[in-house]
């Protein structure tokens, strides 16, 4: 049975499986990239307030509207809420400025980005103490959180609500209270997090995998400051043999694993060529056997990249989502 292209949110939205992720470009970068993408056939386009991007992305989806407003409902456009606003009364505050920089009247997903908070200090997205740990914010309240997100849908700013970089225990306890319309978590084929997926199955929540790749440009700078090393996904030899087999990109074929695993995915691109590519997945099969080869290259835990060590201390959070790993 062919994968449909779009998951279906409530109320018949369609949020497309092949989405465009905008982390760690520049501004001027991002800007080519969105059109190229945009020209290749994107129309999900994810961004976070903590990218400090959003108005770049803005500008050239303005641009590709031009004055055809109606342009606008072709598009699926993501931001999220960052970590210095994870508190009820902070909300408002950065989801304005996030919509006022991409020139949108609403969005159609907004993401609370983190379990964790950071403390609210104007001007700083990632405040720090003078000894470089992060000024953390310990009493966060996800529940508080998500009821005030909440009146943001009920005003018709944002159409769907979701949640990112949650474990089992968090997404359980918030879909105790709320639906969910999305959760958003790093997958890919070493980090295949079939538990966490399996919970969000269960509860009907989709899953969007970001950093499907491998996010290398993320790995290499922890690899230079840790020393640990982090496998370059495309160059994985079993993923290598089976693009040649099917005459794709090793790419392509990590997208078409998570596709076949039902999850849709935020590859990220600035190259053009890459970028056409990326969304290019949609007429060939991994077989079974092919599937069974990648699904056991599954490193748990250990695969993780994005497990927030960049934030010195975070870890004290008591919402803090993940296991120390390297412990």
């Amino acid at each position: 049975m062919p994968i449909p292209e779009y998951f279906v949110l409530p109320g018949g939205d369609r949020m497309p499986r092949i989405g465009f992720g905008t982390w760690q470009a520049s501004d001027e970068v991002l800007e080519k990239a969105v059109e190229s993408a945009l020209e290749a056939g994107y129309r999900h386009f994810d961004s976070a307030r903590a990218y400090e991007n959003e108005a770049a992305l803005g500008r050239a989806l303005q641009r590709w509207i031009g004055d055809e407003p109606t342009k606008r409902k072709q598009l699926f456009i993501v931001t999220k809420l960052p970590p210095g606003g994870n508190r009820p009364e902070s909300v408002e505050k950065y989801f304005n400025a996030s919509l006022q920089d991409l020139g949108l009247d609403y969005l159609d997903l907004y993401l609370m980005h983190t379990p964790f908070a950071f403390e609210d200090v104007p001007g700083d997205l990632h405040p720090k103490n003078p000894d470089g740990s992060m000024k953390v914010d310990l009493t966060t309240d996800l529940i508080g959180v998500w009821k005030t997100l909440q009146k943001l849908k009920e005003s018709g700013r944002v159409r769907h609500l979701g949640v990112s970089n949650v474990n089992e225990e968090q997404l359980r306890r918030l879909c105790a209270v709320a639906k969910p319309a999305c959760l958003q978590v790093e997958v890919h084929l070493l980090c295949q997090q079939r538990s966490l997926i399996a919970t969000a199955n269960d509860l009907d929540v989709p899953v969007v995998a970001y950093s499907p790749l491998g996010s290398k440009a993320l790995a290499d700078a922890l690899a230079a400051k840790t020393g640990r090393e982090y496998p370059d996904l495309l160059q994985l030899p079993a993923v290598i043999k089976i693009a040649q087999t099917h005459k794709r990109t090793p790419a392509q074929v990590l997208l078409r694993h998570l596709l076949q695993s039902g999850v849709a995915a935020i590859p990220k691109s600035t190259n053009p060529t890459r970028i056409k590519e990326n969304i290019s997945v949609w007429d060939f099969v991994l077989s079974d056997g092919e599937m069974n080869e990648l699904n056991a290259l599954d490193r748990g835990e250990n695969g993780r990249i994005c497990d927030f060590s960049f934030f010195v201390g975070i870890e004290k959070h008591p919402e803090f989502p993940f296991k120390n790993k390297h412990s």
